[in-house]
């Protein structure tokens, strides 16, 4: 379920950015408002106060590095290309390509160990999975290539924007061993990622971009920031219970899942849902479940 919200995130940032015809803006409302948020929860949970006194000591003994403090500039990238293309590629085709790039990024997150887990082979199994994911994204775009409605650029931004989410998920971990809770990392991770979207909003202002945007929108347009920290209390919840890797795929599965229905039930502009996009999307969640070994336990089971 938390991943159907992931997808209907990035549907309401791509309707903010282009309700305000400002996607940089649009950015900062979802992520100044998911900070404010936290900010709320910070004032009222002592545990988040307590996470975020534990990061000095981490940083002094070595246990974690500084850089590793800007795990937000992964989830800042990620909203401020979802709030840019989804408009121009819909919420399917956007979830597709950055779920492919989360997953071959997750190669290599796991074989230099940035995540608190460590190390970890990067087995022929998990090749195939990204290969498939990639081989998925083709197979999405398919009948738009060469199209006016089809932006190359659009899809390689949301290759780009899953890996550095895969990046940003490693770094994170690493932040919240530290501090002994997911929300105080959280809020380092929003800290940094507002930071990172007002300064790109600067620079598009200063630059002749789009100008700011003052006109009242629909209240619902304002919940992204919203969803994105229900994301985070979910995970903490579901994590404790089910695992990182169950419940990462789990989540992907959702996501994917979501934006097809969100495209069919209410597509946007210019955009539809084909059987290439159905089949894109059949094949990531069969990489999800390949990269998972969910394939060879479904098999072992039968034989059993």
């Amino acid at each position: 379920m938390v991943g159907v919200t992931s997808a209907l995130q990035s549907r309401i940032n791509g309707e903010l950015a282009s309700a305000l015809g400002n996607s940089s803006q649009a950015a900062v409302i979802s992520f100044g408002t998911g900070l404010v948020l936290l900010c709320v929860l910070l004032l009222v949970l002592p545990s988040m106060r307590a996470g975020l006194r534990r990061l000095p000591a981490a940083l002094r003994s070595g246990s974690l590095s500084r850089w590793q403090l800007l795990g937000g500039l992964g989830g800042g990238s990620y909203v401020a290309v979802q709030t840019a293309v989804v408009p121009v590629i819909g919420v399917a085709l956007f979830a597709v390509s950055g779920v492919a790039g989360q997953t071959v990024a997750s190669l290599y997150v796991d074989k230099v160990g940035l995540g608190p887990a460590g190390r970890q082979l990067v087995t022929p199994t998990r090749i195939a999975a990204a290969a498939l994911a990639v081989i998925a994204v083709v197979v999405s775009a398919a009948d738009r290539l060469g199209t006016a409605t089809f932006s190359l650029v659009a899809v390689i931004a949301g290759l780009a924007a899953g890996a550095a989410l895969a990046v940003q998920g490693a770094i994170n971990g690493q932040v919240s061993v530290a501090a002994r809770s997911p929300l105080s990392a959280s809020w380092v991770n929003f800290v940094v990622g507002t930071t990172l979207l007002l300064m790109l909003l600067a620079f598009r202002t200063a630059t002749g971009g789009p100008g700011l945007t003052t006109t009242r929108q629909a209240w619902w347009l304002y919940t992204g920031g919203a969803i994105g920290v229900l994301f985070v209390a979910t995970a903490a919840f579901v994590i404790a219970h089910l695992g990182v890797l169950l419940f990462t795929l789990c989540q992907i599965a959702g996501q994917v899942v979501g934006a097809v229905v969100l495209d069919l039930v209410s597509p946007v502009a210019g955009e539809h849902v084909t059987a290439w996009t159905l089949a894109g999307a059949a094949l990531t969640l069969i990489a999800i479940a390949v990269g998972a070994g969910l394939l060879g336990s479904v098999r072992t089971a039968r034989a059993g």
